[in-house]
């Protein structure tokens, strides 16, 4: 049997997708796919998922992309997000490749609807540069453990409020380092269950 020049364009071009997993495609497309999910379009989502599976990129990957995104973007807005990234995650480990995308579109759809927000990733990051900043600061006495008489003895957990005995489950005394009280890391959003949350705060 002869193969044609035609049908050999015709095998090549359905096969062209340029995604080369290492080069500046890969990582132009996984922006788009974030962006997309972050800007709310779930048809762009899912049309950037699509290239890439079809491409031949690790499912894991973009599983492992979803559930950093689910924390990092979606946040305490929705906080199911995280659970729907990570089932989906399992999913695919359990259908394997040929029906795979099916929960993987499925999570793509539902961060890009999702509220967002990103106080819980911003909380961390500003926390890590108060640690930076302040380095070894000491646990304030009535939060250390003692769990021996000498400790105890010495002030270790004197005047520990225990918030269950509380009556609306709240303490009076701070939690953090002494030169940190009143520093806010945590700053919720107006979206979603995080406007709940900060209202609770």
């Amino acid at each position: 049997h002869h193969v044609t020049m035609d049908v050999l364009r015709s095998v090549f071009e359905k096969r062209t997708l340029r995604y080369d997993r290492q080069g500046d495609q890969h990582y132009d497309i996984i922006s788009a796919f974030i962006k997309s999910m972050r800007g709310s379009d779930p048809d762009a989502a899912v049309y950037w998922l699509a290239r890439m599976y079809e491409a031949g990129e690790d499912p894991r990957f973009l599983a492992r992309r979803m559930i950093i995104f689910a924390s990092e973007d979606v946040g305490m807005a929705d906080p199911r997000a995280l659970q729907v990234a990570v089932a989906a995650a399992e999913a695919f480990e359990r259908v394997g490749q040929a029906e795979g995308w099916i929960p993987l579109s499925q999570a793509a759809v539902y961060l890009a609807t999702a509220p967002k927000s990103n106080s819980s990733y911003m909380a961390y990051k500003t926390a890590r540069e108060a640690v930076e900043r302040g380095g070894d600061l000491p646990v304030p006495m009535h939060l250390r453990n003692a769990p021996t008489k000498l400790m105890e003895s010495l002030g270790y957990g004197e005047g520990y409020e225990y918030a269950h005995s509380q009556k609306d489950g709240r303490v009076s005394h701070a939690h953090l380092p002494e030169s940190l009280v009143g520093e806010r890391f945590w700053k919720p959003g107006p979206r979603g269950y995080e406007k709940l949350l900060g209202q609770r705060s």
